[in-house]
């Protein structure tokens, strides 16, 4: 097909090797009086380069071009926009089941007598296998070994089928285990900055299958994390759409002071605009504060967007992010490329203040940022180091329906025995270094062996109840570290390397060593965990673990080496050195010019290249696993691990009308999609421990909810199965169990919602704010759908989840202000209609919850409609996206 020039935007730009390339011309939209482009926030700018770029007439028409060339900073949000990405990112958990539904698609078109090559995607996909390594052993000089070694014998099988999916997909490409983590490969290799085709050269944009995948907002690449299923539907040639966003610009000012982390700055910033309520907002950052940090400490901001509640946390492109490509083993020729590129359309460089046009603006003085952790449950809950003894105590002993933990304050100090030892509420049974959020950045990582090493040198060592594990986002960390003379002395503080993956950040901390496990549960010890993550939700680090807290990798260091949360650490001791004096935070807190002196280490070229070159070279493990072939998969009937999923049986779509339907689980505020799907160990007595028990497979062998996402009889048995939800219709429960009605009788949910299927029952589920935030779990909405719930209304929605509910044919609603199930006075007694789409249904449009309580009243509710887009309304109609992406796709 060859390119368009409409409004002769169709121009030539100098590639910087002596030749001209290609491109759609944003200067000579905006000179073709289209609309003010240049002050348009860049990263709305870059969004409608794709849009005139893929104007065809049909998904995308001039009047989409039109009406996002002309975004007013305050206007109504009713258009809807059409979005090609440029490429797709996935991990393991989400990948496996979208390769499932690949699949199955390939299964559904051979059995029409079609072609089932016509299911293949349309623009580069990769994988990165990163989210399951789990820390089985630790603080031994072979753990990376034995945990790999554990993981190829947990997933073989699912390995198989990504091996499957490498040979029958064209543009299907994976990154083996042990290679890093999907945000950090993809900010140290698989950005391209730029992509050409056909002459025709264009921003690196990409949505990914995991809510982190804004990552690589910090090297000026538009991108954010949506549902696997909206991942799939962008590989066979649907756009993604969305609303036209507000933007919100963050002035950064000022510079970061000695002594504070770029971990301490996105934890300020998270609290800052999570207050800020810029949920499904672009976030743009700019100012001469933004333009003075560095490119990971960007990457640091731009990875925690989910947490701030962000579609993006954006940085344009200016000098650093050219900088950081030639760093990272980039060619010169390709540095030129984007350097020229995005020059010639006038996006190149941070912008000053008053450059753009913003929905809002905030500021935020770099300068004014102190020491912070953030905890013990939300990644927004940020606490000054100075306070955290105090606040650990504070929750400690303030009632659960207030937010802590409701201990008697006397039991703080007591001590219990295990072992020969003893264990308290408040001890560190947890110290991780993990998460791409931190690992991918060199400053906080040589700030932690440094710190280390310093603590050696005092005779500092971690106390024997804190399992301590180093689990870097890249191999290159390990070789920056040695090289810095920094490897050995983490080691020697028991942060030795576990894996090249996720790790404790997404719950795969491993067991705790039983006798500290036993006087926890025994006890009921409100023990604690640290890490350099981006999530500490309940039962996310570990089952059994109540108080998380999230820092910088230094700070890890140092709260592992004291042991303890009830230690203030800015002016109490770390511990007692070799020679009998107490060592503090300051005497081994590293100077940002001894960071500096070892910067060098981490911006050699040629490590990135040796290291990215060959993926199969020196992982012979993967080499082992076999690769079947086939352009259909042959499903095994008998396998645990991968199912042909049920979403492709030609069952209509709902007209959206309710009656009589039932509530399955009435819940409060900030349930996420941990809560609705776990991602952690399987618990033998619950409803997915027992499916696998009943077929064969041994307790040993459960692996995790995230590794058995290939099944769907695993995942809908695990749905709201995580053991610190709270259902309100049993009040002070905790776990995945709910009252069936009329009968009144506990049970689980799974059981329930079963028991609700054999007579035809509609299902509800009710919430408070911030429904589904957390991972983009397409599991979420799945299990959601596969219980039976036809509709789930809330007080608010997380974006992602919100979407993956209408991608599965789940209605989301919305409470009015003011107004809720506790407000109502919901307690599972009820019965309920939603009516109002009988004549069909308009976006976000009005409808009636018809509340029918025990004693025979009656209550008229009106709940806002979020199916937000004409588009959402097609795939809702067609019981979902992906049954209407096969039958577009079978029709043409």
């Amino acid at each position: 097909m060859n390119p368009h020039n409409l409004f002769s935007t169709l121009t030539e730009f100098n590639l910087g090797n002596g030749t001209r390339g290609r491109m759609y011309s944003l200067p000579a939209l905006e000179a073709a009086g289209i609309g003010k482009i240049s002050r348009l926030p860049v990263s709305i700018r870059i969004v409608l380069e794709a849009i005139l770029r893929h104007c065809d007439g049909k998904k995308v028409t001039e009047q989409h071009i039109r009406e996002l060339a002309n975004w007013q900073a305050n206007g109504k949000r009713t258009e809807e926009i059409p979005f090609v990405v440029a490429r797709i990112l996935l991990q393991d958990f989400t990948g496996v089941p979208l390769l499932a539904d690949l699949a199955a698609m390939r299964s559904a078109t051979a059995k029409t007598g079609k072609n089932p090559k016509l299911i293949e995607p349309l623009v580069p996909v990769d994988m990165v296998v990163d989210h399951s390594v789990q820390v089985d052993v630790f603080n031994q000089p072979d753990a990376l070994q034995q945990n790999m070694e554990l993981e190829f014998i947990r997933n073989r099988e699912r390995y198989q089928f990504l091996k499957w999916g490498m040979q029958a997909f064209d543009t299907f490409k994976v990154v083996p285990p042990g290679i890093g983590i999907v945000h950090q490969v993809n900010l140290e290799y698989l950005a391209r900055g730029v992509m050409e085709k056909n002459g025709v050269y264009y921003p690196d944009t990409l949505v990914g299958t995991d809510s982190h995948t804004t990552m690589i907002n910090g090297l000026g690449i538009v991108a954010w994390g949506v549902g696997g299923i909206e991942a799939e539907a962008g590989m066979l040639g649907q756009p993604v759409y969305f609303l036209t966003p507000d933007v919100v610009g963050v002035h950064l000012k000022g510079k970061i002071r000695e002594g504070i982390t770029a971990t301490d700055v996105v934890l300020t910033i998270t609290e800052m605009l999570r207050s800020a309520k810029v949920v499904g907002k672009f976030v743009e950052f700019f100012g001469e504060g933004a333009a003075a940090l560095s490119l990971p400490d960007r990457a640091t901001i731009a990875n925690m967007a989910p947490e701030y509640g962000a579609t993006m946390g954006f940085f344009p492109v200016d000098e650093a992010t050219c900088a950081y490509y030639a760093a990272t083993g980039r060619s010169a020729e390709q540095v030129d490329t984007i350097r020229n590129y995005f020059q010639a359309q006038g996006l190149f460089g941070i912008p000053a203040a008053g450059d753009c046009d913003y929905s809002q603006v905030l500021e935020l003085d770099l300068n004014s940022i102190v020491p912070s952790v953030a905890g013990p449950r939300r990644p927004q809950d940020r606490i000054n180091l100075d306070h955290v003894k105090t606040k650990f105590a504070e929750l400690f002993a303030k009632p659960v329906n207030e937010g802590g933990y409701g201990k008697d304050a006397a039991a703080l100090t007591q001590r219990v025995p295990y072992d020969s030892a003893t264990l308290g509420h408040g001890d560190v049974v947890i110290a991780a270094i993990t998460s791409c959020t931190n690992t991918s950045n060199p400053s906080v990582m040589l700030a932690a062996g440094l710190l280390a090493k310093k603590a050696v040198a005092k005779g500092l060592t971690v106390p024997a109840h804190v399992k301590t594990s180093l689990g870097p986002g890249s191999r290159v960390v390990t070789e920056y570290l040695k090289a810095a003379g920094l490897f050995d002395a983490l080691g020697d503080v028991g942060f030795k390397l576990v894996g090249y993956g996720c790790t404790t950040c997404i719950g795969n901390s491993g067991p705790l060593p039983a006798a500290i496990e036993s006087a926890i549960v025994g006890h009921d010890l409100v023990a604690a965990s640290v890490l350099s993550g981006n999530r500490n939700f309940e039962a996310r680090v570990h089952q059994n673990v109540k108080a998380n807290f999230l820092m910088s990798p230094p700070l890890v260091v140092a709260y592992a080496l004291a042991g303890t949360m009830n230690k203030d650490l800015s002016t109490e001791p770390v511990g007692t050195g070799t020679d009998g004096q107490p060592v503090y935070l300051k005497d081994i807190w590293p100077t940002l010019d001894e960071v500096a002196a070892v910067m060098g280490t981490a911006t050699n070229p040629e490590t990135y290249r040796a290291l990215y070159a060959d993926f199969t070279a020196n992982n012979p493990l993967w080499a082992a696993v076999p690769a079947p072939v086939g352009s259909v998969y042959d499903w095994d009937d008998a396998s645990t691990y991968i199912q042909q999923p049920p979403f492709f049986d030609g069952a209509a779509g709902d007209s959206g009308v309710i009656h009589g339907a039932r509530a399955l689980a009435v819940f409060g505020d900030s349930v996420t999609t941990d809560h609705i799907s776990p991602a952690g160990s399987i618990k033998p007595s619950s409803p997915a421990g027992k499916f696998l028990l009943e077929h064969g497979v041994d307790k040993a062998d459960f692996n995790s909810y995230g590794a058995r996402r290939g099944n769907h009889e695993v995942m809908m048995r695990g749905t709201f199965a995580n053991v610190r939800i709270k259902n309100l219709m049993i009040p002070g429960s905790e776990g995945g169990i709910t009252r069936h009605q009329p009968d009144g009788e506990e049970m689980a949910i799974y059981d329930a919602a079963m028991r609700y299927q054999t007579v035809a029952t509609p299902l509800m589920i009710f919430a408070g704010e911030e429904y589904g935030t957390g991972s983009s779990r397409d599991w979420a909405a799945k299990g959601t759908k596969l219980l039976g719930v036809k509709a789930v209304i809330a007080k608010s929605f997380e974006r992602i989840h919100r979407a993956n509910l209408v991608g599965m044919g789940v209605l989301p609603c919305q409470f009015k202000d003011g107004i809720g199930a506790d407000t109502l006075q919901l307690d599972g007694t009820e019965t309920f209609d939603l009516l109002g789409l009988e004549n069909g249904i308009t976006p976000q449009q009005d409808v009636q919850l018809v509340i029918h309580r025990a004693n025979g009243t009656k209550d008229n509710v009106a709940v806002k409609l979020r199916i937000d887009t004409p588009i959402e309304v097609d795939y809702y109609q067609s019981g979902g996206i992906l049954p209407f992406v096969l039958a577009q796709l079978l029709g043409s």
